[in-house]
């Protein structure tokens, strides 16, 4: 159903495109011949799946805070891009306990200077700000929640994102309407996949407790989140792009997260880790009573982007958690990166 084609020579600007999520879109966009302008900060990690593949080499690598309205605006004027995909965000729960102020001025102050930067451009035609499944007020329901339910994340991440929310609808409001500029957002449930190296996740602590023979120390294991792997909201997100450049009427807000079945606990995610791992891989509960508030049940209904778009996740939780694990071993045994995420990208996309 995808039409990728659609982005060949198309002049896109990604920002955050040095994270774990932006690597991967920026990888499927050079894939799909489109010319890539990235804006991010130096990669969050050391290691960096941005730096181990060298992307720079094949796309327009600017260095750039999205705080900094003054840069970006240069920027935007400077290359004209005609779609924007904005990912560039604070992403860590725990990091925002850490840093609030911080963590807001990323995730609400840089989405401000980007839809600002937009609404004072002439090129820009589709928009996606990218944000999560936690916008949502939370109250642990056991069914999902849907696009028009009320949005107010409790701890300073999943509340800067749902201000992020707030702001782009105001905007599309009071100026990308009646100038015809195609803006949605995405809230996309708990991603897994080769190459995220963040601190605080619970895959990358998994790769990095195999790679020093430890066992896997768990945080939260009873918490339902809704797992996928990161190729299907990637897809998602271009699709939106695509269709609402086509027709401003597919402009909207929409949750892109995985079947039911695969709303699972993190316990249950390790235990697929470990057997798909092997090399007696094995975990711990290490949950703390006092750590900071995590919610415990998450699941979106995505009930309207299907009807939508006509989409339905491709790789259940089972085959994202193998995915992944063939990426990571391929990378400790010194393996070809590029090649086992272009084939994942295929295989995926049947690109």
């Amino acid at each position: 159903m995808w039409d990728f084609s659609f982005y060949k020579g198309k002049k896109i600007l990604v920002t955050g495109h040095t994270g774990f999520k932006g690597s991967w879109l920026s990888r499927m966009l050079l894939n799909f011949g489109a010319e890539v302008i990235g804006y991010s900060l130096e990669p969050p990690t050391e290691p960096s799946l941005f730096r181990l593949l060298e992307f720079e080499k094949d796309m327009k690598h600017v260095t750039g805070d999205v705080r900094d309205f003054k840069h970006l605006k240069q920027v935007f004027d400077e290359e004209r891009p005609e779609l924007v995909m904005h990912l560039a965000a604070q992403p860590i729960v725990l990091d925002a306990y850490k840093y609030p102020r911080e963590t807001y001025e990323i995730n609400v102050m840089g989405t401000v200077n980007l839809l600002e930067c937009v609404r004072q451009a002439s090129c820009v035609r589709s928009v996606l700000n990218v944000t999560t499944d936690k916008v949502y007020q939370n109250n642990e329901w056991y069914w999902g929640y849907r696009e028009n339910d009320i949005l107010d994340g409790i701890d300073p991440y999943s509340n800067s994102k749902s201000c992020s929310e707030l702001v782009t609808h105001s905007y599309n409001r009071s100026f990308f309407e009646e100038k015809g500029i195609a803006v949605s957002t995405a809230r996309a449930g708990n991603v897994i996949g080769g190459g995220d190296f963040a601190s605080d996740r619970i895959i990358p602590d998994c790769v990095r407790a195999m790679r020093v023979s430890e066992s896997i120390k768990v945080r939260n294991p009873y918490s339902v989140r809704p797992y996928q792997h990161v190729l299907e909201p990637l897809t998602v997100y271009l699709e939106i792009v695509r269709r609402q450049y086509e027709d401003i009427a597919y402009a909207d807000y929409y949750n892109v997260g995985p079947e039911d079945r695969d709303c699972i606990t993190t316990g249950e995610l390790v235990d697929l880790f470990c057997s798909f791992w092997g090399e007696d891989a094995a975990w711990e509960n290490q949950a703390e009573p006092d750590a900071p508030h995590e919610d415990k049940f998450l699941k979106l209904d995505c009930c309207k982007i299907k009807n939508t778009f006509g989409w339905k996740p491709v790789w259940d939780v089972e085959t994202a958690v193998r995915k992944t694990c063939d990426f990571y071993q391929t990378w400790n045994r010194g393996g070809e990166l590029i090649k086992i995420m272009d084939g994942q990208i295929r295989e995926f996309c049947k690109w």
